[in-house]
């Protein structure tokens, strides 16, 4: 039997503010959230939390911000009372973190609640609230600032307590939170203590690097290189790992609009389209990104907890963010560095940041002619003005002398970037270029190999091989690449196809990419082949002519640098 409906009725105000809490206090840590938040609205230079229990049992938060008069005290814990909006258009472009009544009503109304705070000017108030039910109102003494405690969370709703998760759970999640905060405010002071022992201490007036290095660890914070783009509307800033130091597992990332932490999926896959080329399929580089906008043009309340964002201009906020981790991977400070003593770098000041700023450049002494039309863009990445020979170290490596100190180029990786990018633009031409053979090579191939030719017969004779059946399991090449003195066209062409038969270079997304990396990966020049200087000087030419110089097609490094000031420390000069 189904029952009677009821007649629409107005909840109790009891009743509302318990949903209305639902919303925004999920766990002791959404309760963190909101409260640190609001001290930071209020200008705290310090804040500090304290928990019992995972939060369950007390939270504390107490900052050094502007405080509250009485009148704004009591005000502060009523439905919809707010010092951050007056009117719905201040809904547009808010700066603040927070609105709904600075979420104090919501969180007094499932916890036995406590408050004192001082402006500075008056008395400081103390309030006592449980239940959303208002005990007591009565002067205190306390400095300029506002304390919160927030008792036996959830007390009167017994069905959501029974939900938490662990001590050790909610502890947790209260570090995640506070530790973002902190990340987006370096140089305001944080701590926190779990249970009387302190766990995080971040010292006020610490710039972007030096609280992301206390956060994240300096062994972390020691693979990523600065971000800094501009594009249209957007600005991007922060940090993001070398494509040598990702792996599948253990990343981390965070994301920033003007400052405020988000969640966006989409965001973190154009990053990774940045990467594109420079890691393995299925690595995870961790990103510190900050998006700067205009206010007006993201939304920032379109979540309860406000951990989503949305753009007014979403597929150019993707672009931009792309953008500007594929320039940040292909400077040169983006290079693997000797030994981790290398501090993380700081974000240059201002927006005209480009990748030329962090090159480190090559000229062969007496050698560098004035570039012509063509070579202009290759010749730019190495001005004139230091002497640098150039030295091959066990028949794999060139070394040389920059302004800075020493870099090194892994030979192989070199060319297989170099050719890589060839390879990707010459696939999308129309023309094919190879050199036809005097005696046509006829080589058997496996099923496998011969359906992997099939396959991709066009991308192959847009690199210069023409092939042909020839009954069987043979083929019949006509035409090879010709790319330099010790390319062996027959072994590159059984390696390349073997490869690619037995998927050995999968993961990628694009088939066109992966054909590219398979061909760069066997045609580049091999470790332990003598190179004379000239081929170097080419070699590194091209190179840098590259989008992503420093990074091979698998993400391992080209470059290593040894900056003079460590070889200056590990002699004891410094």
């Amino acid at each position: 039997m189904s029952p009677s409906p009821r007649r629409v009725a107005i909840l109790p105000d009891a009743v509302a503010d318990q949903i209305a809490a639902g919303e925004v206090v999920e766990r002791p840590a959404s309760v963190v959230k909101e409260l640190v938040e609001n001290a930071l609205d209020a200008g705290a230079r310090h804040v500090r939390v304290a928990i019992e229990n995972g939060g369950k049992t007390v939270i504390e938060v107490s900052d050094d911000g502007s405080g509250m008069s009485r009148d704004d005290a009591i005000l502060a814990v009523d439905r919809h009372a707010t010092s951050k909006i007056t009117s719905a258009g201040d809904l547009v472009g808010v700066a603040t973190f927070g609105f709904r009544g600075e979420a104090l009503p919501a969180i007094a109304s499932v916890s036995r609640f406590s408050l004192v705070t001082a402006d500075g000017a008056t008395e400081a108030t103390q309030l006592a609230i449980s239940g959303g039910r208002v005990d007591q109102v009565a002067g205190a003494a306390r400095q300029r600032g506002t304390t919160v405690t927030v008792r036996a969370l959830f007390f009167n709703t017994p069905a959501r307590r029974k939900f938490l998760r662990s001590a050790a759970s909610e502890t947790r999640a209260v570090h995640d939170v506070l530790a973002t905060l902190a990340l987006a405010h370096p140089a305001t002071g944080f701590e926190l203590e779990v249970d009387a022992a302190a766990r995080l201490h971040l010292p006020a007036g610490q710039d972007a690097a030096e609280r992301l290095a206390a956060v994240w660890g300096r062994e972390l914070a020691g693979t990523l290189v600065p971000v800094h783009y501009a594009r249209g509307a957007f600005r991007v800033q922060g940090y993001a790992q070398r494509p040598g130091d990702a792996r599948p597992t253990g990343r981390r990332t965070q994301l920033f609009v003007n400052g405020r932490p988000f969640r966006d999926a989409f965001l973190v896959r154009a990053a990774e389209a940045g990467y594109r080329a420079a890691i393995h399929p299925g690595d995870r580089p961790s990103l510190f990104l900050d998006i700067l906008v205009d206010p007006s043009e993201v939304d920032v309340n379109v979540h309860p907890a406000k951990l989503e964002v949305r753009f007014r201009e979403r597929i150019a906020a993707e672009r931009a963010v792309e953008e500007a981790i594929r320039e940040a991977i292909g400077a040169l400070v983006a290079a693997a560095p000797v030994g981790d003593w290398r501090p993380l770098p700081s974000l240059p000041d201002g927006s005209s940041w480009r990748r030329e700023d962090a090159a480190i450049a090559l000229a062969l002494d007496g050698e560098m002619d004035a570039p012509s039309a063509e070579d202009e863009p290759a010749a730019a990445a190495f001005p004139r003005g230091f002497r640098a020979p150039l030295l091959q170290l066990f028949d794999t490596y060139i070394l040389y002398e920059a302004p800075d100190g020493v870099v090194i180029v892994d030979q192989h990786s070199a060319h297989e970037r170099v050719l890589y990018e060839h390879v990707m633009a010459e696939l999308g031409r129309a023309d094919a270029v190879g050199q036809r053979l005097l005696l046509p090579l006829t080589l058997e191939l496996t099923d496998e190999e011969l359906e992997a030719v099939e396959g991709h017969r066009d991308e192959l004779a847009r690199v210069g091989y023409d092939t042909e059946p020839f009954g069987g399991r043979s083929i019949v090449l006509h035409t090879v690449p010709s790319l330099h003195a010790r390319f062996d066209a027959g072994s590159c062409f059984r390696e390349m196809v073997a490869d690619l038969a037995r998927g050995r270079f999968g993961g990628w997304a694009n088939r066109l990419e992966r054909f590219a990396a398979t061909f760069a990966c066997r045609a580049a020049v091999k470790a332990g082949q003598t190179l004379s200087e000239a081929e170097m000087r080419e070699l590194l030419l091209q190179l840098f002519a590259t989008d992503l110089p420093p990074h091979d097609v698998h993400g391992r490094s080209t470059i290593v640098q040894l900056p003079r000031e460590e070889l200056e420390r590990r002699f004891g000069r410094r």
